[in-house]
């Protein structure tokens, strides 16, 4: 069964850490955000203009992370592990105050997040979630990668293939059903590299706060940190949190069976740009009833049937 209806924290909550990719430390105050609002990001540093609307048209970097910008370049970076985590506890609507350019790695994955956000619970609100439902296949395809979505009227299923050269990560492939999986070893799924990039990606002026303790670093044969992997999936299912976080920012519960290979942020993005587009009218329709919501959706355009 689909809980239709929105939910926001039921206090605030506060936590702070170091930014992977910025080094710097960020205080993060997450409150209780009224109905329909959605998850807006807060640079408290700021003194005007500064609103993020967490949302797929504001991403404007997908390199090694996403971040959002508003029209006046004010921007958070590295926000799709919370963003997961807001999706996976059942959070729609969050505001997210923030003292500085990037969300907190923590230990690089969403397991923190959500053990901050259970402490405190989730509160029903009145209005309904925005659920998205895909009628016809949706392929998008950039290089080797590829990622599509087919209909499936209950839930958001996800299969993920991950192919490396590396002899530690190699053909990694997982599926998992978003609604009714136990996915605590997609949420404790550290962020990775491979020892031999570290310092390519620090050329970059990126990873300046990344340590052992947030992400798995693979050097050829072995991974580098003492405690070893968590899980033996864990980094084709990190590569699955970050999808979850991704299309979230669609502002929708999507509805399909996603199928991905080789992807990433910048492919995330794209494709979510694409399932949007391919319905100029988007549809709504208001289901005052589980049970209506469980019938045969009444709405059909094209690929997608969406109500709010």
């Amino acid at each position: 069964m689909i809980n239709i209806y929105q939910k926001t924290l039921c206090k605030e909550v506060n936590f702070e850490g170091v930014g992977l990719h910025s080094g710097k430390i960020s205080k993060v105050r997450l409150l209780p955000a009224e109905e329909d609002k959605g998850i807006i990001f807060k640079r408290t540093d700021l003194k005007e203009k500064n609103i993020i609307k967490a949302c797929y048209k504001n991403v404007s970097s997908t390199n090694l992370c996403t971040t959002i910008r508003n029209q006046n370049n004010t921007e958070v970076q590295t926000v799709e592990h919370l963003i997961a985590a807001f999706y996976l506890t059942g959070i729609d609507n969050v505001i997210v105050e923030i003292d500085n350019v990037e969300v907190p790695i923590m230990d690089g994955s969403s397991k923190e997040f959500i053990s901050i956000i259970n402490k405190v619970g989730l509160k029903k609100q009145n209005s309904q979630r925005k659920f998205l439902k895909i009628n016809e296949k949706i392929n998008y395809t950039s290089g080797e990668k590829s990622i599509s979505i087919s209909p499936n009227d209950k839930c958001l299923e996800i299969n993920y293939e991950l192919n490396y050269d590396n002899k530690v990560i190699g053909k990694q492939r997982n599926e998992v059903i978003l609604d009714s999986d136990n996915l605590e070893h997609i949420y404790n799924s550290r962020t990775f590299c491979l020892y031999e990039d570290v310092e390519k990606i620090k050329k970059q002026g990126l990873a300046k706060g990344g340590s052992l303790d947030n992400a798995i670093v693979v050097d050829k044969d072995k991974v580098i940190n003492s405690e070893g992997l968590r899980n033996e999936k864990e980094f084709v299912n990190h590569k699955i949190l970050d999808l979850i976080g991704d299309l979230f920012l669609s502002g929708y519960r999507i509805l399909g069976k996603v199928v991905c290979v080789q992807g990433g942020h910048q492919l995330n993005n794209n494709f979510v740009k694409k399932i949007l587009s391919e319905n100029n009218q988007i549809n709504k329709k208001d289901y005052t009833k589980i049970k209506e919501f469980n019938k045969k959706y009444i709405i059909q355009n094209r690929k997608l049937a969406i109500n709010a």
